[in-house]
């Protein structure tokens, strides 16, 4: 009997495994769509201006439609995601991405674009937070920063994706085709995650009244305002120029071209996807030498300050300032954890949505705001990348004030 029941064991395990590979890859695949539709505007920006005649305010209303979208349905999203579970919730949605890639492809003016991105926004809006809760329900707690590092790295592959690969695809399918592939590509995602097995939380949900006052709770804490600004200013800015500014900047400031500009964010998505899994790997390591989560962000968010300012001032070698810019968008991700360890953890859930409400907030008002300033500018008498290098330097400024709170001492526990 025994080497039945041994092969009864190796078969169990098996099973399982599958399954959990089941929950694993949809809903990665899922957060490598999202960080793909997020930055696809940065490497076509230069078709849509020339095709649909757009200003660059027009453009940044354009491209941050998305982020408005994603960033407004956050709380909701908690509600949904604790009610109904994420493989339902996140299903769904994707269908509301699948959408807005069509509506994006077939669009003739740029109401119909601003429409079709504000529902791609939406669409993949639950992709992260609903892989948090999916692997919260199936893996044990030990797992959970493995497994979410590696979703963050599938996000870091979608931008690296969105890059000098896209550019190729350009070439040959154009813009509309590229997101007639994605709206495909969209659905299967869909179909796979509302494929995977269901499983339900024994938490009941939080009625509304104590959901809202949670939020109140937290907005009036030293600790959120700690690490919010760094994050809305420093992460939503970095979204803001890799979503769309970076190739408009790198071709009429550093007068590159299309290939060159494009191979610049590849450097950056690399570096985010290193950034990402160095922090899974060796973040163990390097606090067992002192040097904890907390003293890596401060210090990351000052290179990442440094190195904005020498991309402002042409200083030195772009490719490096802007590998640097990525390393640091991955640090910043710390922000997250360093923040729901001020707080009990029934308002973790709430903690980090809200915190994802500002950060896309950041880049949504970021995004748009560069692309006002540099029409004013423009009309002002300023040539392009005069304007566009103004535009800049307020950004540098803004997120140079953001990391003060963090180097002040920190705030008592909640």
């Amino acid at each position: 009997m025994l080497p039945t029941t041994q092969e009864g064991v190796h078969t169990s395990m098996t099973l399982t495994s599958l399954v959990k590979l089941r929950i694993f890859l949809p809903f990665t695949a899922g957060y490598f769509l999202s960080f793909l539709l997020r930055n696809i505007n940065a490497v076509i920006a230069p078709e849509l201006t020339a095709e649909l005649s757009v200003t660059a305010s027009d453009l940044g209303l354009l491209t941050s439609a998305y982020l408005f979208a994603f960033g407004a349905f956050q709380l909701p999203l908690g509600i949904l995601l604790d009610r109904y579970g994420p493989r339902r919730v996140e299903a769904v949605l994707l269908l509301f991405a699948t959408a807005g890639c069509l509506l994006f492809a077939t669009g003739g003016g740029l109401s119909s674009l601003v429409i079709g991105r504000a529902l791609i926004g939406l669409g993949v809006s639950a992709c992260l937070m609903a892989s948090f809760k999916a692997f919260s329900l199936w893996f044990s707690a030990d797992r959970l920063a493995s497994l979410n590092a590696a979703v963050m790295a599938a996000g870091g592959l979608g931008a690296l994706t969105a890059t000098t690969p896209m550019a190729l695809i350009l070439e040959r399918t154009g813009w509309r085709g590229i997101f007639w592939g994605l709206g495909l590509l969209a659905l299967v995602v869909a179909a796979a995650v509302f494929s995977t097995p269901e499983k339900s939380s024994q938490e009941k949900p939080e009625p509304l009244s104590e959901l809202v006052g949670g939020i109140g709770e937290i907005l009036r804490t030293s600790a959120f305002w700690r690490y919010m600004p760094q994050a809305a200013l420093v992460m939503g800015g970095f979204m803001a120029l890799q979503g769309l500014w970076a190739i408009p900047w790198l071709i009429t400031v550093n007068g590159f071209t299309r290939d060159i500009a494009a191979f610049h964010l590849l450097l950056t998505s690399v570096a985010m996807l290193i950034g990402f899994l160095s922090l899974a790997t060796l973040l163990p390591t390097l606090e067992s030498h002192g040097v904890t989560p907390e003293r890596i962000l401060v210090w990351g968010t000052g290179c990442g300050v440094v190195a904005m300012a020498l991309i402002v001032t042409g200083i030195g070698d772009s490719r490096v300032h802007w590998f640097v810019l990525g390393i640091v968008f991955s640090i910043s991700n710390l922000s997250y954890a360093l923040l729901s360890e001020q707080f009990p953890s029934h308002l973790f859930g709430r903690v980090n949505t809200l915190l994802n409400v500002f950060i896309l907030g950041g880049a949504f008002g970021i995004q748009w705001s560069i692309g006002l300033a540099i029409d004013a500018l423009g009309r002002a008498g300023f040539s392009q990348p005069a304007a566009m290098q103004a535009a800049f330097i307020g950004l540098l400024a803004v997120q140079l004030l953001s990391w003060v709170p963090l180097i002040l001492p920190k705030p008592r526990k909640c």
